[in-house]
C-alpha cells in the first residue's frame, strides 16, 4: 500500500499539477512535516452524498481546481449517461458560486470540465446564492447543478455541492453513481478539460443576468402572505441585515425593498464579498458572535430586528431586544414563527390551498406538527438536511399531484416557504421573518412575546443542540466510537426518563422496548440514532456530513404548570442530558 509520504512525493513530482501546488507539497517534504503530510494524503477527499467540502489546500484530501475537476468529470458522467437513456440531446448544468476564495476560479473549472465533455454551462456574472442555484436549474431546464460554496464553515474552507435536474441536492440513485463515478477515476489524467476563455468561444458557456435573478424575486414574493400589509406598513419596520461578506447583499436587500421593506440598514463593514470574513472568526448567522456587528447597529439605530445570512445565503440569523436583553432565537424557534404565521393566515384569509402540507427533519421540534394539526396541514417527517426535505417533496408531488407544498424547514436555521426552488432558501427566508415580525409588531407584539402566545396554545418545548468538534483523522476516530458507543449502549432509560423506542437509522430498525418488537424505519440509511421517551422528550445523535462534529439533538416537552414552571423544569432536564453526554464523550 502506498504510503502518504509517497503519495505526497508522486504530486511533488508530476507535472500535471501547477509549479505552485508542486511546491506547497515539496515544502511539506522538506519540513518533514509528517502529521500535515498524513491529513492530507491519507485518504482522498471524501465525494459525500451532497458534494465536497474541504480545508484549502494541495493534496489528495484538500479541495484544490484538481479535486474539483474530478468531481466535476464524475458528475459529467453521470449527466451524459441520465441524458443518453432520457433522449436529452444538448445536456447542460447550472453554475453559480459563493465570496470565497477561489470560488469563482472553481466554477469556471466546472464549466471547462462539463464543455470538454460536450456538456453546456449556465453561470451567474456575477456571485448568487444557494437558492439560486437551485432556481437556474429548473428555469434553464438543466440536468444538473453545482454551488461552489463551503456554506458558514471557516475561511479556510472551501466546497462544491451538487444538484440534479429537479434543483434539488442530488439523491439515491444518481448520488451513488457519481461517488463511484468519482472513485473510479484513479488518474488526474483521466479527467477531461478545456481552457475556459476556449469554451465560451465553441458556445459552452452561458452568462446568467439580471432577467433570471427578477425571475427569481417575482416568484418568491408571489408566496407573501400578506403582501398588502408589508407593502403599505413595511417601512413601519427598521431592519439591520448583514451578509457576514458573502452572497446576500444585493439578493436580499433586492427582495425586501420589493416587497416593501426599505426601511433596511446594513452592516457597512460586512456588506462586500470578502473570502477573509474578516470580521468574524467564523461567518455562521446561528452564532451570537457572527451578528454582534448587526446587533450593535440595531441597537446604535433603534432598529426593530437583526438580520444575518451566511456567505452563500442559505440560512437566516435573529437577534432582537426583549426587556433590556438581546435575543437570539434558535433555528426551531424561527422556524414555530413562521408556520404559525403562514398558516393562522392563510386559515384567516380564506387563501390556504386544498390537501396543504409541509416537510420538516427528524431532529426539528414536534412542536410543528401540532401546529400543523389545528389547520388541517398534513406533516411529514425526512432526515437532516435539505436534499431530503426536497427529495421528499418531489416524491409527494409525483404521488399525489393535488398536494399542495407550503413550507420546509430543519432546526439548522434553513427554511423554505415557497415552491419554486428545492433548497433552502435565505432570501425568502428574510423576506418572510420581515413579514412576520412586521405582523406581530402591529399587534404589540415582539417574537419572544409571540413565542410566548403559541407555547400558551400549544404547549412549551425547548431544543438545544450540542456541537462536539473534534479535528482530523483522530477526531474522525473518536466520533465513530462515539457513535458505537451510544449504538451498542442500548439504554432503557437515560437521566432517569424511560426510553419508548430506539430508532437506528443505520439498521434501518426501531426497537419498541414496551412491547419489545422491532419494525422497518421507512427512511434512507444514515448514521443517525434516536430515543423517544414515554414522556415526549427525544434526544437524537449524528455525525455532520459537511463538519468535523458530532451533533445531538435534545427536544424537551413540557406541559404542566405555568409557562413559568414548564421552562424552569425543561432547563433542568436538558442541563441532566448535556451532563451526561460530555461525560460520556469525554472518556471514549
Amino acid at each position: 500500500m502506498t504510503t502518504s509520504l509517497e503519495k505526497a512525493a508522486q504530486w511533488a513530482n508530476n507535472s500535471y499539477f501547477d509549479e505552485e501546488s508542486r511546491q506547497e507539497i515539496q515544502k511539506l517534504i522538506d519540513a518533514d512535516d509528517m502529521k500535515e503530510i498524513e491529513e492530507r494524503f491519507y485518504k482522498d477527499i471524501e465525494f459525500g452524498t451532497g458534494g465536497l467540502r474541504s480545508i484549502l489546500g494541495a493534496g489528495n484530501n484538500r479541495i484544490n481546481k484538481y479535486t474539483v475537476r474530478r468531481a466535476t468529470q464524475a458528475l459529467a458522467g453521470e449527466v451524459l449517461d441520465h441524458s443518453s437513456k432520457t433522449g436529452i440531446t444538448n445536456p447542460s448544468i447550472a453554475v453559480s458560486y459563493d465570496s470565497r476564495k477561489f470560488s469563482f476560479e472553481f466554477a469556471k473549472e466546472v464549466c471547462s470540465v462539463m464543455a470538454a465533455n460536450g456538456i453546456k454551462s449556465y453561470i451567474y456574472k456575477r456571485l448568487n446564492p444557494v437558492p439560486m442555484l437551485s432556481y437556474s436549474v429548473r428555469y434553464h431546464k438543466c440536468q444538473a447543478g453545482v454551488m461552489v460554496t463551503a456554506s458558514h464553515n471557516p475561511p479556510e474552507y472551501n466546497g462544491y455541492k451538487v444538484y440534479w435536474n429537479d434543483g434539488a441536492q442530488v439523491t439515491p440513485p444518481n448520488d451513488k453513481n457519481i461517488i463511484n463515478r468519482y472513485y473510479d477515476i484513479t488518474s488526474y489524467d483521466a479527467v477531461k478539460f478545456i481552457d475556459f476563455d476556449q469554451a465560451e468561444k465553441e458556445g459552452f458557456i452561458n452568462w446568467v443576468g439580471e432577467d433570471v435573478e427578477q425571475s427569481f424575486y417575482n416568484d418568491i414574493l408571489s408566496k407573501t402572505v400578506n403582501p398588502e400589509m408589508c407593502k403599505e406598513f413595511g417601512n413601519d419596520l427598521k431592519i439591520v441585515y448583514t451578509p457576514i461578506h458573502g452572497t446576500g447583499l444585493i439578493p436580499c436587500t433586492t427582495a425586501l425593498a420589493q416587497l416593501g421593506f426599505t426601511n433596511v440598514e446594513v452592516v457597512k463593514e460586512q456588506a462586500q464579498p470578502d473570502s477573509a470574513f474578516p470580521t468574524v472568526s467564523s461567518p455562521n448567522p446561528e452564532n451570537a458572535s457572527a451578528m454582534k456587528m448587526a446587533v450593535d447597529l440595531m441597537k446604535e439605530t433603534g432598529a426593530d430586528i437583526a438580520f444575518g445570512s451566511d456567505p452563500d445565503t442559505d440560512r437566516l440569523g435573529v437577534a432582537f431586544e426583549h426587556e433590556g436583553e438581546i435575543q437570539y432565537i434558535n433555528g426551531n424557534q424561527i422556524g414555530i414563527l413562521m408556520l404559525y404565521y403562514m398558516l393562522h393566515n392563510l386559515k384567516e384569509n380564506g387563501t390556504m390551498p386544498a390537501n396543504p402540507y409541509f416537510v420538516k427533519t427528524v431532529v426539528t421540534t414536534p412542536l410543528q406538527e401540532l401546529i400543523a394539526d389545528k389547520y388541517g396541514v398534513k406533516s411529514y417527517s425526512t432526515l437532516t438536511g435539505f436534499k431530503w426535505i426536497c427529495g421528499l417533496m418531489n416524491k409527494i408531488e409525483k404521488e399525489d399531484p393535488s398536494a399542495n407544498f407550503l413550507f420546509g424547514t430543519e432546526e439548522s436555521f434553513g427554511y423554505l416557504p415557497h415552491n419554486f426552488v428545492r433548497d433552502k432558501d435565505g432570501v425568502a427566508s428574510i423576506t418572510f421573518m420581515s413579514e412576520v415580525t412586521l405582523y406581530f409588531k402591529k399587534q404589540g407584539l415582539n417574537l419572544i412575546q409571540a413565542l410566548d402566545k403559541i407555547y400558551e396554545e400549544f404547549g412549551f418545548s425547548e431544543e438545544t443542540l450540542l456541537n462536539l468538534v473534534y479535528q482530523g483523522k483522530e477526531g474522525s476516530e473518536k466520533i465513530t466510537r462515539i457513535m458505537s458507543h451510544f449504538r451498542d449502549l442500548a439504554p432503557t432509560s437515560l437521566c432517569g426518563q424511560e426510553i419508548q423506542a430506539i430508532e437506528d437509522y443505520q439498521t434501518g430498525i426501531v426497537k419498541n422496548l414496551e412491547s419489545n418488537e422491532e419494525s422497518k424505519l421507512d427512511y434512507p440509511v444514515s448514521n443517525v440514532i434516536g430515543y423517544h421517551f414515554k414522556n415526549g422528550n427525544r434526544l437524537y445523535l449524528r455525525p455532520s456530513g459537511t463538519e468535523p462534529k458530532i451533533k445531538f439533538y435534545i427536544m424537551i416537552q413540557e406541559k404542566e404548570g405555568s409557562l413559568a414552571e414548564k421552562k424552569a423544569k425543561a432547563k433542568k432536564v436538558t442541563d441532566e442530558i448535556l451532563a451526561f453526554i460530555n461525560e460520556t464523550a469525554e472518556g471514549l
